[in-house]
């Protein structure tokens, strides 16, 4: 069952920014659907769902109420990667900053008597627009980021825009030019392990030619291609000992059997209708997010002959995949304006979140301290 009218839809009142890749959707174009059993999941499960749009410039947060599901809309220049780290800290990347985010609610506090969590953005670094895809927390609290412009993970910088900490060795220079569109970011105890990226190429925007089948996965410590032949792969994550990765440009999500050798080999477990990007896991739940495969850079990939032998239509939004069984259990739909997302993260223990860009009017107000009683946002 389809419950449209009890998904509550929440916006800051700073007006929605204008990202670079599309004019921001209006709010009445975009319809939200989520299947009848989603809000019950997160209940049993005791946690919200964070997820991005760089197309309208949006970092979305799926909770629920007592009236069904709430989302709450925050306006942020083209944000992007999302990680959430065992300290409650939820870190982003965005057109040109990275953005530490905190919840200084206590356990009995609420906002506007409904929010159980406010993400405040309590750290902002500048970095100028790198392109900044996937991003982690080190185990030293550092961020990492993958610096796609640049071909590099990356980190921040007190007197630059980044400082690199390790580049693919088929790039042969540090310079802004797009070449193998570096983007996946895997990260296990505190250390990056994994990348993804579309090409090898060592040209300027050499990877627009490679997106069928040219995409690779790297192991970063070895720096070495331990895996060819994908079509636009995102998203790698390890769970449970595997390698999972999004291969985007043909709509699986799988795994990549024999990736610590050195030799590994990509095994689609599940076909999802969209272009798959943005991957989290809860036990054994997948969260994938799904764009709609709109615009040119998406266009003539194997997904289009998937979709056509599938008779399905390709749409926006995030499937909850049963891993052990290779099926589609929950879903939240987006129609209309907005077709694409980037990332998707889990929020345990949160039932209803909500964040603060840090150029809302609100957060100028937004004062709190140990011990502090938090008055209302309204």
């Amino acid at each position: 069952m389809v419950s449209k009218s009890k998904i509550k839809v929440q916006k800051e009142t700073a007006p929605q920014p204008v990202t670079s890749e599309s004019s921001s959707p209006s709010t009445n174009s975009v319809k939200y659907s989520q299947s009848g059993g989603l809000v019950a999941l997160l209940a049993r499960l005791n946690i919200s769902v964070a997820f991005t749009s760089y197309q309208s410039g949006l970092l979305y947060m799926l909770g629920r109420n007592n009236q069904g599901a709430h989302l709450h809309q925050t306006g942020i220049p083209k944000p992007m990667g999302l990680s959430f780290d065992a300290n409650g800290t939820l870190s982003l990347s965005s057109g040109y900053q990275l953005m530490t985010f905190h919840n200084p609610l206590a356990a009995h506090e609420r906002v506007n008597t409904l929010f159980d969590a406010c993400f405040v953005p309590r750290d902002v670094h500048v970095t100028g627009q790198l392109d900044a895809h996937d991003v982690g927390v080190a185990s030293n609290g550092d961020l990492i980021f993958v610096n796609t412009q640049f071909n590099c993970l990356a980190t921040t910088d007190p007197k630059h825009s980044f400082r690199m900490l390790w580049k693919p060795d088929f790039v042969s220079a540090l310079v802004k030019e797009d070449r193998c569109h570096l983007n996946g970011l895997a990260m296990e105890n505190g250390e990056p392990v994994y990348v993804t990226a579309v090409s090898k190429s060592d040209t300027i925007d050499g990877w627009r030619d490679r997106r069928s089948d040219g995409g690779i996965v790297i192991d970063v410590k070895k720096n070495k291609v331990i895996c060819n032949g994908l079509s636009m792969p995102h998203s790698p994550r390890v769970h449970n000992g595997e390698l999972w990765v999004l291969n985007s440009g043909t709509g699986e999500l799988g795994v990549i059997e024999g990736a610590a050798s050195g030799k590994g080999k990509f095994v689609p477990r599940v076909f999802c209708p969209g272009f798959a990007r943005g991957l989290a896991f809860h036990g054994d739940l997948a969260f994938v997010g799904l764009s709609k495969p709109r615009y040119e850079r998406f266009e003539g990939l194997p997904l289009d002959e998937k979709l056509k032998a599938a008779d399905s239509e390709p749409w926006c939004g995030i499937q909850i995949i049963d891993i052990k069984r290779g099926t589609c259990v929950e879903w939240f739909r987006i129609d209309g304006a907005v077709a694409e997302l980037y990332d998707v993260e889990i929020l345990p223990g949160i039932a209803c979140p909500m964040a603060l860009s840090p150029t809302s009017p609100e957060i100028m107000n937004f004062l709190t301290w140990e011990g502090s009683s938090l008055p209302p946002i309204s």
